[in-house]
């Protein structure tokens, strides 16, 4: 079994190379330190499994995969346990908080082996994949042809509704991210974003003034000159989060 690890700290990395020297059935590929370096060597060399960290710089770990295509297996390996994954079960192999003992090691990695040889496939996508605290997204990743963005909150106009996709309308552009609506709803800051319509979540500061179109219907009229539809749950729950 080919084994990528992914770690920021070197130490961390030593350690689950040690770990692995009883396992000569294994063999380590590669290592990275971060998620932009990590995205390339699981592009290139296509491990069958990872282990990987949650919070890293330039990207974490659960941005990475979110953008990775045809992900490998994986292990989380983090001392962060209040990026504790919802679900990580229907996505992942095991999830190893520092500091682990190699029992606690080895069963982790009996489990993926076991994939591995039962020829059990890796998940096509992550979906499940989350922050689990309501509101924890700070920034969203997304891929743009070959370049990563970055993007933080604050720079973040709307969301809007694309099929299995939704739109991000950033002040830097449109981009396009494989999440739900539902998905922003529930990890976007929740005072910040408000869902004005089924089709649009809506950053409060970019919103300029708000008036009635039609019956039971309204126009939310942002900053930047663009104007959203608006239902009536949505124009209240608005108007309750800018207080006007």
């Amino acid at each position: 079994m080919t084994v990528l690890i992914i770690d920021d700290e070197a130490p961390a990395r030593d350690i689950i190379r040690h770990y692995l020297k009883s396992y000569p059935e294994v063999a380590i590929i590669g290592e990275a330190s971060n998620g932009f370096d990590a995205m390339k060597a699981i592009k290139e060399q296509a491990p069958q499994l990872i282990f990987l960290d949650v919070q890293m710089p330039k990207l974490t770990g659960l941005e990475m995969l979110e953008l990775v295509e045809n992900p490998p297996l994986v292990i989380f390996s983090t001392a962060y346990d209040q990026f504790a994954i919802r679900a990580f079960e229907q996505s992942a192999v095991d999830y190893l908080l520092k500091p682990y003992s190699k029992q606690r090691f080895d069963a982790a990695l009996q489990k993926a082996l076991a994939k591995v040889s039962s020829g059990q496939p890796s998940p096509e996508s992550l979906p499940a994949l989350t922050l689990a605290a309501p509101g924890a997204l700070t920034r969203v990743a997304v891929k743009d042809r070959q370049q990563i963005h970055v993007i933080p909150l604050h720079s973040v106009c709307y969301v809007e509704a694309y099929g299995d996709y939704v739109k991000l309308h950033t002040d830097k552009g449109i981009f396009l991210k494989e999440k739900t609506m539902k998905y922003f709803e529930e990890n976007l800051p929740p005072q910040q974003f408000i869902r004005v319509h089924r089709s649009f979540i809506v950053n409060v500061d970019m919103v300029a003034k708000i008036e009635l179109y039609e019956k039971e219907s309204y126009r939310v009229h942002l900053k930047n000159g663009e104007a959203l539809r608006a239902s009536s749950s949505g124009y209240k729950a608005l108007k309750e989060a800018v207080r006007w």
